[in-house]
């Protein structure tokens, strides 16, 4: 039996990305099976695709991956009505991440085009304001088409005055220090990952302070570990697939008990398990289909894995084994035009 039930919230691309979806949809969450049904679109707006939650308001927040980039905010009725709170520019171009820092004071956004990095205040209520600064990354990596210059992928805070943003463009994971008085980030240091790796997300392991990240360009899984300065340092590499063939990794994330990384591989379209023991390299203990090529995203809530593949059009629920951390399809796909995001609101 599955924890829980509720909403989950799918975030996708629609036609002003290329893609089929109308907005930001929901899908009704069943207590006893974690079977997702029943799915409607509750916000039409462009290309959601990634979203993000208050920690303690019901305030759902979305990059709007446009030329022009946004993120936009809405209050939550009762969970399938959505007011709309605030649009805000991010100053960049086609914002493909964002994160809440853990105080609910700051929403931060990737604009991945433009290689840079805002920053909005929120209000008590969970409003972004406009953006109190923007940060730039400069520089390009060894690979001419996708590393022409910076592309900042995914931000992530570490408390709430620190936040880490990986940059695919630049094989570079860069620290800042929030000024929260003036809303501005500090430059705190940056790690260089292996050239030609294309960062794309970043997981922490809180119990032994590691971080896992994956490798867009070179189908990788880099162990990342604090250092002495609390910046981060590259310990370990390891595949993130074992099939062979074009191998793209996407979402990485951590098990709720420390024990298990997952990491979707679009081209191959599996979800690779990989077991964490002590401060030692990820090892490779499973490997499964996700259901389509090109598995965007993943969620795990209690027992249960959701897996966003963009162009099968659909979200898959698996069961997550409590012994092996291997998960297992449950119950029909849901069909959603081109997911991007799956957000399960518990």
């Amino acid at each position: 039996m599955t924890s829980g039930g509720g909403i989950a919230y799918i975030g996708c691309y629609t036609a002003e990305g290329g893609g089929r979806g109308e907005g930001v949809a929901a899908a009704r969450r069943d207590p006893e099976t974690g079977l997702l049904d029943s799915v409607e679109t509750v916000a039409v707006t462009p290309s959601p695709s990634f979203l993000a939650r208050h920690p303690t308001l019901p305030v759902l927040y979305a990059v709007n991956e446009l030329a022009e980039g946004t993120v936009t905010a809405w209050q939550i009725g009762d969970r399938t009505r959505l007011t709309e709170l605030a649009v805000r520019d991010t100053g960049g171009d086609s914002p493909a991440h964002l994160a809440v820092a853990p105080d609910g004071r700051h929403l931060y956004a990737a604009n991945y085009a433009s290689g840079s990095v805002s920053v909005h205040p929120l209000d008590g209520d969970g409003v972004p304001a406009a953006r109190s600064d923007l940060v730039v990354h400069d520089g390009h990596g060894v690979d001419p088409q996708r590393q022409e210059r910076a592309h900042a992928h995914f931000v992530i805070p570490d408390g709430p005055a620190v936040l880490y943003a990986v940059d695919l463009g630049t094989d570079t994971v860069y620290r800042y220090e929030l000024d929260p008085a003036a809303g501005r980030l500090l430059p705190r240091g940056r790690t260089h990952v292996r050239p030609g790796t294309g960062p794309r997300h970043l997981a922490r392991r809180p119990d032994v302070e590691r971080w896992y990240l994956s490798g867009e360009l070179d189908g990788s899984v880099s162990v990342l570990a604090r250092g002495g300065d609390g910046g981060l340092e590259v310990r370990d590499r390891v595949a993130a697939s074992e099939r062979s063939g074009h191998v793209q990794p996407a979402e990485i994330a951590v098990s709720a008990d420390g024990r298990h990384l997952y990491v979707s591989n679009r081209g191959v379209g599996t979800i690779s398990v990989f077991a964490l023991d002590g401060d030692g390299p990820p090892v490779h203990r499973a490997e499964v289909s996700s259901g389509g090529t090109w598995p965007r995203h993943f969620a795990l809530a209690g027992d249960r894995l959701y897996v966003a593949d963009e162009r099968a059009h659909r979200v898959t629920c698996f069961a997550v084994s409590a012994e092996t951390g291997v998960p297992a399809p449950v119950g029909e796909p849901l069909e959603v035009g081109s997911p991007t995001c799956v957000l399960p609101w518990i």
